[in-house]
């Protein structure tokens, strides 16, 4: 047997294997087997570099996915469906159904309505050629490299020829997700909240092999041709996509009246726990595609579709005791860590308490029995308390970070308490991105997949680290071209020109944002006198008042804080500003401006600078004070607003006069 004999033999055996393992759940070989006929192939493959194909078996993790993930238009919009929260609100839709198809006969298809990411998958004369998420439903972020690595996800269709696309859903079956969390268990990782998260994050990971070691799922639900379904009932379409050899679900039903759509929705409601997934509803389709037409869509989703949603579990279970968990943003939340429990086929250990407020009104100690309710795509929650245990011990949120040690505060009229220091572990990532995005420090290329690697590599622990980077340390990062490095470290070094508002705003102090930055620095005219100010003399600033003084002497007064601006000193970044003479003196002295709506030429950025260089104010709000509110399309309720008060509204052109 010639090497291209062979190679296709095993080719077209290994997919009959995949399919029936991945797809049908029935396997005719075991592990050991499969992998050898796999080695196989391999070495055939190695040996002839010229007759690998995309579509071959070894294939299923290639390449790496680009940096950021790029943005793709579907072929036709994505839609959300509106959801039936009880049986009432279902026959509402049917109601709505009947009357527009003005009497004439249909059915439904009802189908499981799985927990977890909706994903497009697009074939080219039958090969698989992308894969991209929803996103928006406009537009979504190409993971083709992820999901090449899901097996029930052909690569080669047979028989087909033309452009179609599948859509379905991609998930995280019971037993993998568990598995899932006890290694991130064993190597001290937090735990994914639910399968649906779970699966989300595994499709969007930086390497494929990570995508293909958690073992993913693709039911697919919808096929269409060039943006419109293929076959004129859903039903046919969903056959079709079975004998093409995608996994779809098997339990479905036709339903010829409300009665069997209710009898389906009740049988499933009562057998999930035994379904190897996650599921937390039915969804319902008209399964014509004409009358679908017919029916059209509103703004946000279809009319001949709804998604009936099941109620959450709830079980009984004991507090056995509650600790801080400090998110991204720097805010600490309270978990309850229970005595574990099986909901809805999954084991809970861990639920979310929101706040110290929410612990008060439920009077909630450690050792209590509590009702705890568990959706499938949130956190489990506690409800309330059950009955109230003995030797029970009141929890008080730390005074101290429980990541970094540094200072925990809680503004008045505020739920949440927060970690204050900047370069808090547990806060890094979201510090450095708000650091560097656009409007604050303007760093061009330091985004979301460029500063996950540079924190968990170690090369930054600190905002400050940012400016002592190399292009060497950079250009040897995943997806990271000497180029595109070089330009990285460019636009950081340019950053140390960025006025003080802009610093000031970087350092994310609550409450102050752009528009404070720069009246804070107006007033005190550097770093250095602002750090030293007090509450009161912080509010001789305008519009500063106890709230925001008393949140920036906070958070100058945490040691690492001050350390942070000591070392953005050291990198000579800009610590004084000076007021403008036009500012001081401008046209526009003394004028409040509001801006609403889309200007034809101007940004509002470039707008609110240009005012506020000519000596005018911007505000946020239009009040009795305001002098013009400045209009553009789809100006919203600060119009109404203005013309109720009878303040006067101009356009950009006016504004663009009054600038001159």
């Amino acid at each position: 047997m010639n090497a291209l004999v062979e190679i296709q033999h095993l080719r077209e055996t290994l997919r009959r294997h995949e399919h029936l393992y991945y797809v049908l759940d029935q396997p005719e070989i075991d592990d050991a087997e499969y992998d050898a006929l796999m080695r196989r192939l391999l070495a055939l493959e190695e040996k002839n570099p010229a007759l690998v194909t995309p579509d071959s078996p070894t294939q299923r993790v290639g390449g790496k996915p680009r940096e950021g993930f790029a943005k793709v238009s579907h072929s036709a919009r994505m839609l959300s469906l509106d959801n039936a929260l009880n049986e009432g609100e279902l026959r509402a839709f049917d109601e709505r159904v009947r009357d527009l198809l003005r009497g004439a006969s249909f059915r439904y298809v009802a189908e499981l309505k799985l927990d977890g990411l909706s994903l497009a998958v697009q074939y080219q004369l039958g090969q698989f050629r992308r894969a991209v998420t929803r996103g928006d439903g406009m537009v979504g972020e190409d993971v083709t490299e992820n999901a090449r690595t899901i097996r029930s996800i052909p690569l080669l269709i047979q028989g087909t020829s033309g452009d179609l696309e599948v859509r379905g859903e991609t998930l995280l079956n019971r037993r993998a997700f568990e598995r899932l969390n006890e290694e991130r268990d064993r190597q001290e990782l937090p735990r994914f909240a639910n399968p649906r998260n779970a699966a989300a994050g595994s499709l969007r990971v930086l390497e494929p092999a990570v995508t293909a070691s958690r073992r993913l799922d693709f039911y697919a639900y919808l096929l269409l041709v060039n943006g419109s379904p293929v076959f004129d009932s859903h039903w046919e379409s969903l056959d079709e996509l079975e004998r093409m050899g995608f996994r779809v679900n098997r339990h479905r039903r036709l339903c010829q009246d409300l009665d069997e759509l209710f009898a389906f929705c009740a049988e499933w409601d009562a057998h999930r726990d035994e379904l190897p997934y996650e599921i937390d509803g039915v969804v319902v389709k008209v399964d014509s595609t004409a009358q679908q037409l017919a029916l059209g869509y509103t703004a946000k989703a279809p009319r001949w579709a709804i998604a009936f949603k099941y109620a959450p579990k709830r079980a009984v279970t004991v507090v056995e005791d509650i600790s801080a968990q400090v998110g991204r943003t720097g805010a600490l939340t309270p978990v309850a860590h229970l005595r574990p429990v099986v909901v809805s086929g999954v084991t809970v250990s861990r639920a979310t308490l929101h706040n110290e407020d929410e612990i008060a009104r439920m009077g909630l100690a450690i050792g209590d029995t509590v009702i705890i309710e568990r959706s499938g795509d949130v956190i489990p929650k506690v409800l309330r308390v059950e009955a109230k245990g003995t030797g029970r011990r009141e929890f008080r949120m730390p005074s101290l970070c429980p990541v970094c040690g540094g200072a925990v505060v809680r503004a008045e009229g505020e739920a949440a308490s927060r970690c204050i220091n900047t370069n808090c572990p547990a806060r890094l990532k979201e510090s450095i991105l708000h650091f560097a995005s656009r409007g604050v420090m303007n760093i061009d290329g330091v985004g979301e997949v460029l500063v996950e690697q540079l924190v968990e590599k170690g090369l930054v622990r600190s905002v400050a680290d940012l400016y002592d980077l190399t292009a060497e340390q950079v250009a040897a990062l995943d997806r990271m071209a000497e180029k595109s490095a070089a330009n990285v470290i460019q636009n950081i070094d340019a950053s140390r020109k960025a006025p003080l508002p802009r610093l000031l705003a970087a350092l994310g102090i609550r409450f102050v944002g752009a528009r404070t930055a720069v009246l804070l620095a107006e007033q005190f005219g550097s770093i250095g006198a602002i750090m030293a100010a007090d509450v009161e003399t912080l509010q001789q600033a305008e519009e500063v008042g106890p709230k925001v003084a008393l949140s920036v002497r906070e958070f100058f007064a945490e040691p690492a804080n001050r350390e942070l601006v000591e070392r953005l000193r050291a990198a000579g970044l800009t610590f004084t500003h000076e007021v403008p003479v036009r500012r001081r003196e401008g046209a526009l002295k003394g004028m409040t401006f509001v801006l609403t709506g889309t200007l034809p030429t101007l940004s509002r950025e470039v707008a609110a600078e240009r005012i506020e260089s000519a000596g005018g104010k911007v505000g946020a709000s239009v009040s009795r004070k305001t002098r013009f509110v400045v209009a553009g399309e789809d100006a919203g309720s600060k119009l109404e607003k203005a013309r109720a008060l009878g303040v006067e509204v101009i356009g950009e052109e006016q504004l663009l006069e009054l600038l001159r």
